[in-house]
C-alpha cells in the first residue's frame, strides 16, 4: 500500500483553496451570460495554463527538486484556478441557447489560447529569443 504524505496533501489543499478562491472572485467580479463570450473563465483558464507552464518548466529546469512546490503550485493553485468543468457547462449552455458558433469559437479559443500560454511561459523560462 502506498505511503500517504500528509504534508503533500496539505500543500495541494492550500494551493487548491488559493486557486479556487482566486477563480471565484474573478468570475463574481465579471459575470457573463450564456449569450455572451465568457471572458472571466477564459481569462482564468489561460492564466492558469500560463502559470502551469511557467511553474512546471521553472521547477523542472531551473530550481532544485522539492517535495512540495509542484503539488502546491501545479496541482493546487493551477488546478484550483483553471476550470475545465465550467468551460464545458458554459459551452453546453451556449448550445442550449442555440449559439453553436459562439460555443465552437469559445472552445477553440480556449484550447488555442491555453496552448499558446503554455508555450509562451515555457519560452520565457528558457529565455528563448523571439526576435
Amino acid at each position: 500500500m502506498p505511503r500517504i504524505d500528509l504534508r503533500e496533501l496539505a500543500a495541494i489543499f492550500v494551493g487548491g483553496a488559493i486557486g479556487t478562491l482566486a477563480r471565484v472572485e474573478v468570475v463574481r467580479a465579471f459575470p457573463s451570460g450564456t449569450a455572451s463570450w465568457p471572458w472571466p473563465v477564459l481569462a482564468v483558464n489561460v492564466a492558469g495554463a500560463f502559470l502551469l507552464g511557467y511553474c512546471a518548466t521553472r521547477l523542472h529546469e531551473r530550481l532544485p527538486p522539492t517535495a512540495y512546490r509542484r503539488p502546491f503550485l501545479g496541482t493546487g493553485i493551477c488546478g484550483g484556478l483553471t476550470t475545465f468543468s465550467t468551460l464545458q457547462i458554459e459551452a453546453l449552455q451556449m448550445l442550449d441557447a442555440g449559439r453553436l458558433g459562439l460555443a465552437a469559437g469559445y472552445l477553440a479559443a480556449s484550447v488555442a489560447a491555453g496552448f499558446a500560454a503554455i508555450w509562451l511561459a515555457t519560452a520565457l523560462v528558457r529565455r528563448v529569443r523571439f526576435i
